[in-house]
Order: C-alpha cells, then sequence, then structure tokens
C-alpha cells in the first residue's frame, strides 16, 4: 500500500513539473522545412527553412515573439508570430538569444542565415531583397527580358520564369573532351547567358576568305542583387569565353565587333554579336559559351 502511494505521490509531482517547465518556457524549438508540408502549421518560412506559428492576434504568440502579422516577402499570407528585438527574445535575462534577421524568430547566434546581400545567399529558388535583407520566393510570372523579377539562374521568358537550360553539347562534355561545366545555381554569382541565337552563316569581313562566317547573337544579364554592372564597351568586358568541341577556351571578346556590342537597363543587360570563323563549306557549328562565375550554355548554329 505504502508503495502504491509513493508511486501515485511520484506521478503527480512529474505532471507538476512538466507544467511548470512548460509554462515558464515562452520560447518554442522551430522545426526546420522546405514548404508549407513539412509544418505542423502548415507555414515555412522557407528563406530560413524553418516553420512559423500561425495566429489570429499577439496574445496567440510567446511573450518573446509577440507580432503576429504576415511574414515579409512570403507567398504564404497567413499572420504568424515573430520576433522584434533581440531584448525581447531575452527577457527572462537566462539565455544570449537574437531576433533572426531571416527566420524572425529567437534563435541562438548564427542558427539561420544572416541578412542576405544577393541571391546566392538565400539558395535556388529565392532572392535577395537587398534594401531589407530578406529572402524570399521568386516569382513564377514576370515581364520584359533578362533576369526581371525571376530567381537568379532563371530569365523572363514571355511572362514565365524559365531556368537557364543545362549545358548539353560535346563543348562542356567532359568525356568527349569538352570542358567540365561548374556553374551551380545556388552557390554562383557571375552573370548568366539566357539567349544564343543565329544571326546569319557567309561570307563577312569580319573572317578572312575563304572561311565563312557564323554570326549569333547573345544576350545576358548580371544578377540585380550584385553591385556590378557589365561595361559600356566591348573592350572592358571580362571573363567572357567560347568553348570549343575539343574543350579548347578561346577569349570572347575577341569575337566581338565594338559596334555589335550594347547594354541596357542600367548596365544589367548585355546584347552582342559574335562571329565564329570557319572553313568554307561548313555548315554546322557547335558554340560553348560562359562567363566566369556564371552558367555554361550551348547552341547549334
Amino acid at each position: 500500500m505504502q508503495l502504491r502511494k509513493m508511486m501515485v505521490m511520484l506521478a503527480a509531482l512529474s505532471s507538476m513539473s512538466l507544467a511548470l517547465t512548460a509554462c515558464g518556457d515562452d520560447a518554442t524549438t522551430a522545426e526546420t522545412c522546405t514548404s508549407d508540408t513539412d509544418c505542423s502549421s502548415n507555414f515555412c518560412n522557407t528563406a530560413a527553412g524553418v516553420c512559423m506559428d500561425t495566429c489570429e492576434s499577439g496574445s496567440d504568440c510567446p511573450d518573446t515573439e509577440k507580432n503576429c502579422a504576415p511574414l515579409a516577402g512570403a507567398t504564404n499570407t497567413a499572420k504568424v508570430c515573430q520576433c522584434q528585438t533581440n531584448q525581447l527574445c531575452n527577457e527572462d535575462d537566462s539565455t544570449s538569444l537574437v531576433c533572426g534577421t531571416v527566420s524572425k524568430r529567437c534563435e541562438e547566434p548564427g542558427s539561420t542565415p544572416a541578412a542576405c546581400t544577393k541571391d546566392a545567399d538565400c539558395g535556388a529558388g529565392n532572392t535577395c531583397n537587398t534594401s531589407t535583407g530578406v529572402c524570399s520566393p521568386a516569382a513564377t510570372t514576370c515581364s520584359g527580358e533578362g533576369q526581371s523579377t525571376c530567381a537568379y539562374g532563371s530569365y523572363c521568358s514571355g511572362t514565365t520564369c524559365t531556368a537557364v537550360p543545362a549545358p548539353t553539347c560535346e563543348n562542356f562534355d567532359p568525356t568527349k573532351g569538352g570542358k567540365t561545366p561548374v556553374w551551380n545555381a545556388g552557390t554562383s554569382t557571375g552573370p548568366i547567358i539566357y539567349n544564343v541565337t543565329r544571326v546569319s552563316v557567309g561570307s563577312d569581313s569580319f573572317c578572312t576568305s575563304p572561311q565563312v562566317t557564323f554570326k549569333a547573337r547573345v544576350k545576358a544579364y548580371i544578377p540585380s542583387s550584385s553591385s556590378t554592372t557589365f561595361p559600356t564597351q566591348k573592350s572592358g568586358l571580362p571573363g567572357l569565353f567560347y568553348v570549343t568541341v575539343n574543350g579548347q577556351e578561346l577569349s570572347g571578346p575577341d569575337l566581338i565587333r565594338p559596334s555589335e556590342y550594347a547594354t541596357s537597363n542600367g548596365g544589367k543587360t548585355a546584347e552582342f554579336t559574335m562571329n565564329f570563323c570557319r572553313p568554307q563549306g561548313s555548315t554546322t557549328l557547335s558554340v560553348g559559351l560562359y562567363f566566369t562565375g556564371g552558367n555554361e550554355i550551348c547552341s547549334q548554329l
């Protein structure tokens, strides 16, 4: 009988201890996620990779994350609990948490990415608002040309954000003597070549007779989150290379006439014509192009 009473008392004390712990600990451990379906709350802060607690008002939130509002930059417009200051994250003075710039949750310093300065800080499929330092999912629709509102590595095709094509030509096939592709949409930051189209094939003063000139128009952009721009003259164009089918790399600017190079959009986009000299009688040419740090792209002229 005594043993039974003791067991009942221990169980009661254990329950009280758990209840006190739950009441005293306002902060919650964030679940990791990549989409809303990964979260019990059905809300994923994809820029930080953490789940958010949904709410109707601040009274639904812990004292440390009392701001109940839609998350800036998120496509999910539900209200979520968000922190506001480091001081509120440490209201009981027993922790050293910070209010995450991207996660908007109280967290250990460095547990989620710091404020972004470029698209590459946010991971593939997200863009960086450099004025606020907040990552958010990139738009799927767009207008105009170049990057527009699309994520780095995509371009505006009609009204749809479209990923640049993967290089499938021999020029970038190391098993056939080509160059090994190294570009990665999640970590690279170089200029993106998004369009290469044939202009003409035939005699042209660019190439000495009896060679024939293959002319291709190339369009490229520098990511919107970068502080750099294309030079106003082709003579200052850095890091553009033409890769042959055997992997040889030749200077791209040498293949551009000064009069066939132009920039727009404040220097963020460039359009130029490249001239490739081939023996008389050649009817096709496989072209591989890339900027240093940018994507590799193929075109059959």
